[in-house]
Protein backbone atom coordinates (compact mmCIF):
# COMPACT_ATOMS: atom_id res chain seq x y z
CA UNK A 1 0.00 0.00 0.00
CA UNK A 2 2.81 2.18 0.57
CA UNK A 3 4.50 1.50 -2.73
CA UNK A 4 1.14 2.44 -4.15
CA UNK A 5 0.74 5.39 -2.34
CA UNK A 6 4.03 6.67 -3.47
CA UNK A 7 3.12 5.71 -6.90
CA UNK A 8 0.20 7.79 -6.83
CA UNK A 9 1.87 10.54 -4.93
CA UNK A 10 -0.57 9.88 -1.95
CA UNK A 11 0.31 9.72 1.44
CA UNK A 12 0.33 6.16 2.69
CA UNK A 13 -2.26 7.06 5.63
CA UNK A 14 -4.63 9.04 3.54
CA UNK A 15 -4.83 5.86 1.55
CA UNK A 16 -5.24 3.66 4.03
CA UNK A 17 -7.60 6.30 5.77
CA UNK A 18 -9.44 5.73 2.51
CA UNK A 19 -9.73 1.74 2.62
CA UNK A 20 -11.22 2.12 5.80
CA UNK A 21 -13.61 4.13 4.99
CA UNK A 22 -14.69 2.14 2.11
CA UNK A 23 -14.73 -1.07 3.21
CA UNK A 24 -17.17 0.40 6.15
CA UNK A 25 -19.23 1.78 3.56
CA UNK A 26 -19.44 -1.51 1.70
CA UNK A 27 -20.31 -3.26 5.30
CA UNK A 28 -23.29 -1.05 5.41
CA UNK A 29 -23.79 -1.52 2.12
CA UNK A 30 -24.40 -5.60 2.41
CA UNK A 31 -26.45 -4.66 5.44
CA UNK A 32 -28.69 -2.05 3.21
CA UNK A 33 -28.68 -5.61 0.65
CA UNK A 34 -30.06 -7.86 2.75
CA UNK A 35 -33.38 -5.38 3.69
CA UNK A 36 -33.38 -4.72 0.06
CA UNK A 37 -33.47 -8.20 -1.15
CA UNK A 38 -37.24 -8.48 1.50
CA UNK A 39 -38.25 -5.83 -0.82
CA UNK A 40 -37.66 -7.62 -3.70
CA UNK A 41 -39.03 -10.75 -3.15
CA UNK A 42 -42.60 -9.47 -2.12
CA UNK A 43 -42.60 -7.12 -4.96
CA UNK A 44 -41.43 -9.97 -7.84
CA UNK A 45 -44.56 -12.04 -5.72
CA UNK A 46 -46.55 -9.91 -5.58
CA UNK A 47 -46.29 -6.41 -7.96
CA UNK A 48 -46.53 -4.10 -4.73
CA UNK A 49 -43.93 -2.26 -3.19
CA UNK A 50 -43.86 -3.28 0.60
CA UNK A 51 -43.65 0.26 2.60
CA UNK A 52 -43.77 -1.70 6.03
CA UNK A 53 -40.45 -3.76 5.45
CA UNK A 54 -38.49 -1.28 7.28
CA UNK A 55 -41.09 -1.63 10.04
CA UNK A 56 -40.90 -5.29 9.94
CA UNK A 57 -37.48 -5.09 10.60
CA UNK A 58 -38.25 -2.53 13.74
CA UNK A 59 -40.93 -5.26 14.91
CA UNK A 60 -38.71 -8.35 14.55
CA UNK A 61 -36.24 -6.95 16.66
CA UNK A 62 -38.46 -5.96 19.12
CA UNK A 63 -40.18 -9.12 19.51
CA UNK A 64 -36.40 -10.65 19.81
CA UNK A 65 -35.39 -8.39 22.36
CA UNK A 66 -38.48 -8.80 24.12
CA UNK A 67 -38.28 -12.79 24.28
CA UNK A 68 -34.63 -12.88 25.10
CA UNK A 69 -35.17 -10.59 28.55
CA UNK A 70 -38.11 -13.08 28.82
CA UNK A 71 -35.79 -16.12 28.22
CA UNK A 72 -32.62 -15.13 30.37
CA UNK A 73 -30.66 -12.49 28.68
CA UNK A 74 -28.29 -12.42 25.83
CA UNK A 75 -25.17 -14.34 27.91
CA UNK A 76 -27.12 -17.60 27.10
CA UNK A 77 -26.79 -18.87 23.49
CA UNK A 78 -29.71 -21.36 24.77
CA UNK A 79 -31.81 -18.23 25.28
CA UNK A 80 -30.82 -16.47 22.26
CA UNK A 81 -31.52 -19.81 19.94
CA UNK A 82 -34.75 -19.93 21.91
CA UNK A 83 -35.87 -15.70 21.39
CA UNK A 84 -34.55 -16.68 17.45
CA UNK A 85 -37.14 -19.03 17.00
CA UNK A 86 -40.23 -17.37 19.10
CA UNK A 87 -39.54 -14.43 17.16
CA UNK A 88 -39.34 -16.22 13.70
CA UNK A 89 -42.55 -17.98 14.81
CA UNK A 90 -44.38 -14.61 14.97
CA UNK A 91 -43.42 -13.72 11.62
CA UNK A 92 -44.77 -16.84 9.91
CA UNK A 93 -48.24 -15.77 12.06
CA UNK A 94 -47.71 -12.38 10.70
CA UNK A 95 -47.58 -13.78 7.18
CA UNK A 96 -50.22 -15.67 7.51
CA UNK A 97 -52.43 -13.02 8.94
CA UNK A 98 -51.33 -10.61 5.87
CA UNK A 99 -51.96 -13.15 3.33
CA UNK A 100 -55.32 -13.61 4.90
CA UNK A 101 -56.54 -10.16 5.56
CA UNK A 102 -55.00 -7.86 3.63
CA UNK A 103 -53.66 -9.73 0.17
CA UNK A 104 -56.42 -12.49 -0.33
CA UNK A 105 -59.32 -9.63 -1.13
CA UNK A 106 -57.22 -7.68 -3.24
CA UNK A 107 -55.64 -9.98 -5.32
CA UNK A 108 -56.22 -8.65 -9.24
CA UNK A 109 -56.81 -5.04 -7.38
CA UNK A 110 -55.38 -1.74 -8.98
CA UNK A 111 -51.56 -1.69 -7.30
CA UNK A 112 -51.91 1.00 -5.22
CA UNK A 113 -54.50 -0.67 -3.35
CA UNK A 114 -52.06 -3.50 -2.48
CA UNK A 115 -49.52 -0.26 -1.81
CA UNK A 116 -51.93 1.74 0.42
CA UNK A 117 -52.35 -1.30 2.41
CA UNK A 118 -48.96 -1.85 3.38
CA UNK A 119 -48.50 1.31 4.03
CA UNK A 120 -51.06 0.80 7.06
CA UNK A 121 -49.65 -2.51 8.20
CA UNK A 122 -46.22 -0.84 8.69
CA UNK A 123 -48.46 1.80 10.97
CA UNK A 124 -49.94 -1.09 12.59
CA UNK A 125 -46.72 -3.20 13.33
CA UNK A 126 -45.14 0.17 14.92
CA UNK A 127 -48.20 0.61 17.06
CA UNK A 128 -48.57 -3.12 18.38
CA UNK A 129 -45.30 -2.98 18.62
CA UNK A 130 -44.85 -0.34 21.04
CA UNK A 131 -48.20 -0.96 22.64
CA UNK A 132 -46.45 -4.92 23.77
CA UNK A 133 -43.28 -4.32 24.33
CA UNK A 134 -42.73 -0.46 25.31
CA UNK A 135 -41.06 2.25 22.99
CA UNK A 136 -37.53 2.83 25.29
CA UNK A 137 -34.40 2.47 23.33
CA UNK A 138 -33.45 -1.48 24.47
CA UNK A 139 -29.63 -2.33 24.18
CA UNK A 140 -29.15 -6.41 22.65
CA UNK A 141 -25.91 -8.02 22.91
CA UNK A 142 -26.08 -11.56 21.14
CA UNK A 143 -22.02 -12.24 22.10
CA UNK A 144 -21.01 -9.82 18.83
CA UNK A 145 -17.47 -8.70 19.82
CA UNK A 146 -16.82 -5.28 20.03
CA UNK A 147 -13.13 -5.32 19.35
CA UNK A 148 -11.68 -3.62 15.82
CA UNK A 149 -9.51 -6.01 13.21
CA UNK A 150 -6.94 -4.05 11.45
CA UNK A 151 -6.64 -4.44 7.74
CA UNK A 152 -3.04 -3.00 7.14
CA UNK A 153 -3.51 0.13 8.74
CA UNK A 154 -7.13 0.16 8.13
CA UNK A 155 -9.15 -0.13 11.46
CA UNK A 156 -12.49 -2.22 11.06
CA UNK A 157 -15.17 -3.14 13.62
CA UNK A 158 -15.33 -6.65 14.43
CA UNK A 159 -19.60 -6.25 15.14
CA UNK A 160 -19.48 -4.13 11.69
CA UNK A 161 -17.58 -7.31 9.73
CA UNK A 162 -19.41 -9.95 11.32
CA UNK A 163 -22.32 -8.32 10.49
CA UNK A 164 -21.65 -7.93 6.72
CA UNK A 165 -20.30 -11.88 6.96
CA UNK A 166 -23.83 -13.10 7.89
CA UNK A 167 -25.93 -10.60 5.74
CA UNK A 168 -23.26 -11.59 2.80
CA UNK A 169 -24.00 -15.60 3.26
CA UNK A 170 -27.99 -14.94 3.73
CA UNK A 171 -28.09 -12.94 0.31
CA UNK A 172 -26.52 -15.83 -1.21
CA UNK A 173 -28.67 -18.31 0.05
CA UNK A 174 -31.58 -16.29 -0.98
CA UNK A 175 -30.41 -15.42 -4.59
CA UNK A 176 -29.74 -19.31 -5.09
CA UNK A 177 -33.24 -20.43 -3.90
CA UNK A 178 -34.93 -17.68 -6.16
CA UNK A 179 -33.18 -19.17 -9.07
CA UNK A 180 -32.85 -22.42 -8.63
CA UNK A 181 -35.60 -24.36 -6.34
CA UNK A 182 -38.81 -24.99 -7.44
CA UNK A 183 -40.63 -22.39 -4.76
CA UNK A 184 -38.22 -19.85 -6.23
CA UNK A 185 -39.25 -20.72 -9.91
CA UNK A 186 -43.34 -20.41 -8.99
CA UNK A 187 -42.28 -17.29 -7.34
CA UNK A 188 -41.04 -16.07 -10.48
CA UNK A 189 -44.07 -17.19 -12.41
CA UNK A 190 -46.76 -15.70 -9.74
CA UNK A 191 -44.69 -12.49 -10.28
CA UNK A 192 -45.37 -12.22 -14.14
CA UNK A 193 -48.89 -12.96 -14.07
CA UNK A 194 -50.83 -13.82 -11.03
CA UNK A 195 -53.90 -15.23 -13.64
CA UNK A 196 -51.42 -17.42 -15.16
CA UNK A 197 -50.12 -18.91 -12.54
CA UNK A 198 -53.49 -19.55 -10.87
CA UNK A 199 -54.28 -21.27 -13.99
CA UNK A 200 -51.33 -23.97 -13.89
CA UNK A 201 -51.88 -24.94 -10.36
CA UNK A 202 -49.68 -22.86 -8.82
CA UNK A 203 -51.39 -21.89 -5.13
CA UNK A 204 -50.64 -18.14 -5.16
CA UNK A 205 -52.09 -18.02 -1.26
CA UNK A 206 -49.48 -20.25 -0.20
CA UNK A 207 -46.89 -18.27 -2.16
CA UNK A 208 -47.41 -15.30 -0.47
CA UNK A 209 -47.04 -16.93 2.91
CA UNK A 210 -43.50 -18.19 2.13
CA UNK A 211 -42.47 -14.87 0.68
CA UNK A 212 -43.67 -12.91 3.50
CA UNK A 213 -42.11 -15.66 5.61
CA UNK A 214 -38.86 -15.42 3.90
CA UNK A 215 -39.30 -11.37 4.29
CA UNK A 216 -39.83 -11.55 7.90
CA UNK A 217 -36.63 -13.90 8.29
CA UNK A 218 -34.80 -11.46 6.49
CA UNK A 219 -35.63 -8.33 8.56
CA UNK A 220 -35.49 -10.34 11.77
CA UNK A 221 -31.72 -11.14 11.05
CA UNK A 222 -31.21 -7.15 9.83
CA UNK A 223 -33.16 -6.26 13.19
CA UNK A 224 -30.41 -7.98 14.88
CA UNK A 225 -27.29 -6.81 13.42
CA UNK A 226 -28.55 -3.22 13.32
CA UNK A 227 -30.11 -3.76 17.03
CA UNK A 228 -26.61 -5.13 18.44
CA UNK A 229 -24.98 -2.19 16.88
CA UNK A 230 -26.99 0.66 17.85
CA UNK A 231 -30.01 -0.81 20.03
CA UNK A 232 -33.49 -1.38 20.00
CA UNK A 233 -34.75 1.65 18.99
CA UNK A 234 -37.55 3.29 16.91
CA UNK A 235 -35.29 5.37 14.80
CA UNK A 236 -34.56 1.43 13.43
CA UNK A 237 -37.59 1.50 10.87
CA UNK A 238 -36.40 4.65 8.84
CA UNK A 239 -32.41 3.33 8.92
CA UNK A 240 -33.95 0.27 7.05
CA UNK A 241 -35.83 2.74 4.44
CA UNK A 242 -32.04 3.53 3.40
CA UNK A 243 -33.02 0.12 1.54
CA UNK A 244 -35.38 2.53 -1.02
CA UNK A 245 -32.24 3.93 -3.26
CA UNK A 246 -30.33 0.53 -3.23
CA UNK A 247 -33.88 -0.46 -5.02
CA UNK A 248 -34.14 2.57 -7.68
CA UNK A 249 -29.95 1.99 -8.21
CA UNK A 250 -30.72 -1.52 -8.93
CA UNK A 251 -33.64 -2.29 -10.31
CA UNK A 252 -37.37 -3.44 -7.79
CA UNK A 253 -37.39 -6.98 -9.93
CA UNK A 254 -33.49 -7.76 -9.80
CA UNK A 255 -31.68 -9.83 -6.52
CA UNK A 256 -28.22 -9.31 -8.13
CA UNK A 257 -29.32 -5.17 -8.69
CA UNK A 258 -30.33 -5.38 -4.62
CA UNK A 259 -26.58 -7.21 -4.01
CA UNK A 260 -24.74 -4.33 -6.27
CA UNK A 261 -26.79 -1.56 -5.46
CA UNK A 262 -26.66 -2.10 -1.72
CA UNK A 263 -22.91 -2.02 -1.97
CA UNK A 264 -22.97 1.18 -4.05
CA UNK A 265 -25.14 3.36 -1.80
CA UNK A 266 -23.17 1.87 1.78
CA UNK A 267 -20.16 3.02 0.02
CA UNK A 268 -21.00 5.88 -1.75
CA UNK A 269 -22.26 7.71 1.70
CA UNK A 270 -19.74 6.81 3.17
CA UNK A 271 -16.78 8.43 0.88
CA UNK A 272 -19.11 11.46 0.42
CA UNK A 273 -19.45 12.18 4.00
CA UNK A 274 -15.67 12.18 4.50
CA UNK A 275 -14.50 13.78 1.62
CA UNK A 276 -17.71 15.90 0.88
CA UNK A 277 -19.26 16.58 3.64
CA UNK A 278 -16.70 18.81 5.18
CA UNK A 279 -17.88 21.40 1.78
CA UNK A 280 -21.58 21.28 2.36
CA UNK A 281 -21.21 21.73 6.54
CA UNK A 282 -21.37 18.32 7.03
CA UNK A 283 -24.15 14.84 8.08
CA UNK A 284 -24.90 14.04 4.22
CA UNK A 285 -24.83 10.68 4.81
CA UNK A 286 -28.31 10.79 5.77
CA UNK A 287 -29.70 12.04 2.11
CA UNK A 288 -26.87 11.35 -0.24
CA UNK A 289 -27.98 8.28 -1.25
CA UNK A 290 -31.27 9.45 -2.11
CA UNK A 291 -29.96 12.67 -4.29
CA UNK A 292 -28.05 9.36 -6.20
CA UNK A 293 -31.46 7.78 -6.47
CA UNK A 294 -32.90 10.88 -7.69
CA UNK A 295 -30.48 11.16 -10.13
CA UNK A 296 -30.41 7.19 -11.40
CA UNK A 297 -34.42 8.31 -11.94
CA UNK A 298 -33.70 10.85 -14.65
CA UNK A 299 -31.35 8.69 -16.20
CA UNK A 300 -32.01 5.05 -15.98
CA UNK A 301 -35.32 5.15 -14.04
CA UNK A 302 -35.28 0.92 -14.14
CA UNK A 303 -32.33 0.99 -12.00
CA UNK A 304 -29.10 -1.20 -13.17
CA UNK A 305 -30.86 -4.52 -13.50
CA UNK A 306 -34.32 -3.64 -13.67
CA UNK A 307 -36.27 -4.59 -17.09
CA UNK A 308 -37.09 -1.80 -19.25
CA UNK A 309 -41.16 -1.27 -19.87
CA UNK A 310 -42.03 -0.80 -22.87
CA UNK A 311 -45.67 -0.11 -23.76
CA UNK A 312 -47.42 0.53 -26.70
CA UNK A 313 -50.88 2.45 -27.52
Amino acid sequence: MEAIGGLLGIDPFELWFFVEVLVGGLMSGVMYSLVALGFVLIFKASSVFNFAQGVMVLFAALNFVGFLEIFGGGESVFAIFVAFVATMAVMIVLAFAVERVVLRPLVNQPHISLFMATIGIAFFLEGFGELIWGSNIKPLDVGISDDVTFLGEAMIQDSDLTAAVIASFLVAVLALFFHYTRIGRALRAVADDHQAALSVGIPLNHIWIIVWAVAGFVALVAGIMWGSNLGVQFSLSVLALKALPVLILGGFTSIPGAIVGGLIIGAGEKLAEVYIGPFLGGAIEEWFAYIVALAFLFFRPQGLFGEKIIERV
